[in-house]
């Protein structure tokens, strides 16, 4: 009687025994897997701060070579040069500086904007220092007859005269490297007022970067194709811009009117700004607010050939996808909207 109290083989504490132990070994290889990915994870290379830190070496490479080769001109006396004149390497330096600022314009889409502000900043004092050295090691005119500035000055008069739209390359239009006017560092457009600023890039001649700085109360037309385009400091101003290959930057502007055309467009502390745009990325705003955006709504004789070759002949859409870099929540930021319709300009003719 009694061993009929007795367990079969199979009884269920056993059973449960071995659930229990495969429950034990699922846990541990699922652990172990846990941990390989987590290996890996660790192991792999962050591409992004990868191409960051990538960037800056090479920003800091370019920086310390413009400053040795300064350092150099400056030292030397013009007599140990070739052509007994420092030009030809003066001329050097403000590519090697044009260049990389073409650089940070390419790379400003990844960059935090600090990285950008410090870079732009950097190549601000390299154009200063061209310009000191410049200023030093080549003696200044005595005297001359010829009065540019007067001259370029009357080619914005309100209204431009006719046949007068296109700027001279050699108007005080271009920044002046000392008294010779030593190579182009950034071509542009600076400290004007209540002016018409009218520019048309040749299709043969291809210019890197453009500049807009220190505008009141203009208005800019530049027609054709740039490779990069920097505002910075305009108030009160209507900006109309054919393609740009790569990025636009812009900082410090109130109550202006943009119609750009762009594949990266950055804006850093803009107030009270309309932005027509059309872009292949999402734009970018920081420190901003009161800013409103609507389609590309440019014309002029020419312009749908640029938009296709500058690849921006079709509409995406990412005027309307605005990222603000100030803004983390999941709402919409409220420093950024929709131009309503009725509040839009019409297309703009600048032929």
């Amino acid at each position: 009687m009694e061993d009929s109290h007795l367990a079969p083989p199979d009884s269920t504490p056993s059973a449960a025994g071995s659930d229990a132990t495969l429950q034990r070994k699922h846990a541990a290889m699922l652990e172990r897997l846990s941990n390989l990915h987590q290996s890996r994870v660790a192991q792999k290379p962050n591409s992004e701060t990868d191409s960051i830190q990538s960037f800056l070496n090479r920003f800091t490479e370019s920086k310390l070579s413009i400053e040795s080769q300064l350092s150099r001109i400056s030292q030397t006396s013009s007599s140990s040069y070739p052509s007994n004149s420092p030009k030809p390497e003066l001329e050097n330096v403000a590519v090697s500086i044009s260049t990389l600022e073409k650089l940070v314009a390419e790379s400003s889409y990844l960059l935090p904007s600090y990285e950008v502000r410090t870079c732009l900043k950097t190549i601000s004092d390299l154009k200063q220092s061209l310009d000191d050295v410049t200023s030093r090691v080549i003696p200044k005119k005595k005297f001359s007859f010829k009065n540019k500035k007067k001259a370029a000055s009357a080619i914005y008069s309100i209204p431009p005269p006719p046949q007068s739209d296109v700027v001279n390359e050699e108007s005080d239009e271009l920044p002046k490297l000392g008294s010779e006017n030593v190579g182009f560092v950034s071509p542009g457009f600076r400290a004007k007022e209540n002016e018409v600023l009218v520019k048309e890039f040749n299709r043969d001649f291809e210019i890197g970067e453009f500049t807009l700085s220190d505008l009141k109360g203009c208005e800019v037309r530049l027609k054709g194709c740039l490779r990069a385009f920097f505002v910075n400091k305009l108030k009160d101003c209507k900006v109309f811009v054919g393609p740009v290959f790569g990025s636009v930057l812009i900082e410090e502007v109130e109550g202006c009117v943009f119609v750009l055309a762009s594949h990266q467009i950055r804006i850093h502390n803009a107030k009270k700004c309309d932005f027509y745009l059309r872009v292949r990325s999402r734009p970018i705003i920081e420190d901003s607010n009161g800013v409103r955006f609507g389609p590309y709504c440019l014309r002029y004789d020419g312009i749908e050939k640029d938009l296709e070759e500058a690849n921006l002949s079709e509409e995406t859409g990412n005027w309307a996808n605005v990222d603000d870099f100030r803004w983390l929540r999941a709402v919409q930021s409220p420093n950024w909207s929709v131009l309503p319709e009725n509040d839009r300009v019409e297309m703009v003719h600048i032929s």
